[in-house]
């Protein structure tokens, strides 16, 4: 077991003083068998008042609302993690798995339909049809784990990561086109593949940490999870063409990547302002 410290700090700062709208917030790691949070806390200027649920997903959010205007808006998280996955490759598929293609169960494929459902702009994309082509012949048969694996590598190895500001997430035939894209874009098209392929996937927002960088440095990161019958649902990091292991921390998961902002929400009054983002990730030991 490892233990790790989150810190998460987001500033707006506004021209005016503006009425402060509801904020969702996503900045609690999923706790799970591999993963228990140690302690939490979460600071927000000028004060609100938090409520907290689970979304559809199982996410843990918290509703910040407001009573006051403000000139700006903090929100510091805090979390102490204990971190308990140390070997990512520690699983065994389901026999009927190990070779794709391969059918999920029946049961399996009523709950899993949203997660192979391919969006609108993908379907008649010959962009990413071309792309896929490269990676997997129709009818061939494989390995179901080394197929991903071959996706995970081929966008780590053949596109260039560039660390977008921009709000948004590009199309996959976007992200081809101009040869890079975020740690959101790739894991958008590490999506989009699998599901062209029958398979089950879905966008994770959470936090890496990473070891060979300066102490205490860390980053939000998005990568993918697809359901494997007899391994659940297995992380798949593009950016880094490696298996999501103990220095991915999934805070939200989703069938779509704009659905799991960190902070979401909105203010009335004057248009203007300026954000400021911090994110922390210390291995305690």
């Amino acid at each position: 077991m490892q233990r790790y410290r989150i810190e998460h700090s987001t500033t707006y700062s506004f021209d005016a003083a503006v009425w402060l709208n509801s904020h969702a917030l996503r900045l609690r790691p999923r706790e799970g068998h591999e993963l228990r949070i140690e302690s939490s806390r979460l600071r927000i200027s000028p004060p609100a008042t938090l409520r907290w649920h689970r979304d559809a997903e199982n996410n843990s959010v918290a509703i910040a609302t407001f009573n006051t205007m403000a000139s700006s808006l903090t929100i510091e998280s805090e979390v102490v993690l204990q971190q308990y996955q140390q070997e990512p490759f520690d699983f065994l598929l389901d026999p009927m798995a190990l070779l794709f293609p391969f059918p999920y169960r029946a049961e399996e494929v009523l709950l899993l339909g949203p997660y192979r459902q391919q969006e609108d702009w993908n379907r008649q994309e010959p962009t990413l049809e071309h792309w896929l082509n490269s990676l997997y012949e129709p009818g061939e048969r494989v390995q179901t784990f080394s197929l991903l694996e071959r996706i995970n590598n081929r966008i780590e190895s053949s596109l260039r990561y560039a660390q977008r500001l921009d709000p948004g997430v590009q199309t996959p035939a976007q992200t081809l086109s101009c040869g890079s894209g975020s740690c959101r874009d790739f894991a958008t098209l590490f999506m989009a593949t699998a599901r062209r392929l029958g398979l089950a996937a879905r966008f994770v927002s959470g936090y890496l940490h990473d070891p060979i960088a300066l102490p205490g440095s860390g980053s939000t990161h998005a990568w993918v999870e697809v359901y494997l019958p007899g391994a659940g649902w297995k992380g798949f990091d593009p950016t880094t063409g490696t298996l999501a292991g103990p220095d991915h921390f999934a805070v939200a998961v989703a069938r779509r990547p704009e659905a799991v902002p960190p902070v979401a929400g909105s203010y009335r009054g004057q248009a203007g302002a300026g954000l400021s983002v911090g994110v922390w990730v210390s291995l305690l030991g």
